[in-house]
């Protein structure tokens, strides 16, 4: 039986980049489909047959497409168990795994996404992060307990997380708290890291 082909659709220095961390610290066998950005690819019909919304990252493997980016996360770490950065059902941390993937999309992204436009905060109980400030102790309280989110065992959350917290900080819309710098610089100095930030380098340097 022939194993279906992996394909990540990715634009390079993107939120697709962090998935590309994620296959190279998996070891898994995939191909790149990259889209130039820059030049509205990701809104040009063949890409939007793929993925409606325009958006990197996105999975195809065999008949199955995935996109967002926390579900592409999810399939990926579970497809390749043996490289134990997803814990299975029934050890005690999957729960916890489960859950700072969740609160990387329901309640980080969309905090950022209302901090970095300036917006007006609306009362706590209309928004699904409560509060910005909540939202970020929530997270620095859980990585002041130990090096990891799920303390000492690194997995496909940390990539999830390292990964989006270096360029949050770049840009300087997370501040760059030496609980969180220091997180950021564990999960991105990983060798597999640096193989997927020179291959977005060469990537990124064909579009100038």
């Amino acid at each position: 039986m022939t194993t279906p082909e992996l394909t990540l659709h990715h634009c390079p220095n993107t939120r697709s980049s962090g998935a590309l961390v994620l296959l190279e610290e998996l070891g898994a066998p995939y191909r790149l489909h990259v889209l130039n950005m820059k030049a509205g690819e990701q809104r040009q019909p063949a890409y939007l047959a793929i993925n409606p919304m325009g958006k990197v990252p996105a999975l195809t493997h065999g008949d199955a497409l995935v996109t967002e980016q926390v579900a592409v996360f999810l399939y990926l770490a579970d497809l390749f168990p043996k490289a134990g950065l997803a814990p299975a059902i029934g050890d005690p941390l999957r729960g916890p795994y489960l859950r700072w993937m969740a609160f990387y999309g329901s309640s980080f992204e969309p905090a950022l996404i209302d901090k970095s436009r300036k917006l007006e905060p609306a009362s706590p109980g209309m928004l699904p992060y409560g509060d910005y400030d909540t939202m970020l102790k929530t997270l620095t309280d859980q990585l002041d307990k130990a090096p990891y989110l799920l303390g000492e065992r690194f997995s496909a959350a940390d990539v999830l997380w390292g990964t989006a917290l270096r360029w949050t900080m770049m840009f300087g819309l997370v501040p760059d708290l030496p609980v969180l710098k220091a997180y950021a610089e564990r999960v991105n100095n990983r060798p597999a890291a640096l193989r997927a930030r020179s291959k977005d380098a060469e990537l990124a340097k064909a579009f100038e």
